[in-house]
């Protein structure tokens, strides 16, 4: 297995090496990513669930903890104005990390294919210089495909927590769309 890293790293082209570090990046910079702001989102979730369940059992306001209670407690009035800009406040804070997320999952496959060009290039470089046999074009097309996978295993997992996370944070402001609507309801 070593030796085959070190195979591996010693033929391929440094664009491809370079560009399986950038995809390394990319992937631990997604999980930190995702699990920062699912662990977030999951709390807030929670926060809002409990907020609504006391208001729908007779409270006549949102919990202490819940997000829309700073907007309501710098307003005299409970208006659907200040509620509304408590939604669009929580939806920007909801959606935070959504887009480099999306710009990852629709970038990574690009940049693996890029790698795998540029190593397919060196392999039909190294064809001419030599007496090129099939065993040469098929570990250099073999090593070359490397950089792809790698963009698309990146790319998967990009797209899968950017729905996730988009999902949750429907979920949180959905919740809050029913505080506020009861809370509305019950000022009429």
């Amino acid at each position: 297995m070593t030796n085959d890293l070190i195979d591996f790293y010693l033929k391929s082209h440094p664009v491809t090496i370079g560009v399986l570090i950038l995809l390394s990046v990319y992937f631990i910079v997604l999980n930190w990513v995702f699990f920062y702001r699912y662990f977030s989102i999951l709390a807030w979730y929670n926060r809002e669930s409990d907020s609504l369940e006391s208001i729908l059992l007779g409270s006549v306001s949102v919990n202490q903890n819940s997000f829309l209670n700073n907007f309501l407690r710098t307003s005299n009035i409970v208006s659907k104005e200040v509620l509304d800009l408590g939604m669009l406040a929580a939806t920007k804070e909801a959606t935070k990390g959504l887009s480099i997320l999306s710009i990852f999952a629709s970038t990574t496959p690009f940049i693996g294919l890029f790698g795998t060009v540029v190593s397919i290039l060196d392999t039909f470089s190294h064809i001419g210089q030599s007496s090129g046999s099939m065993s040469v074009i098929s570990s250099g097309v073999s090593d070359a495909l490397v950089a792809t996978a790698s963009g698309i295993f990146v790319a998967i997992f990009a797209y899968t927590y950017h729905q996730m996370l988009k999902r949750k944070s429907f979920e949180v402001i959905s919740y809050l769309k029913m505080q506020s609507d009861a809370i509305l309801a019950r000022k009429v």
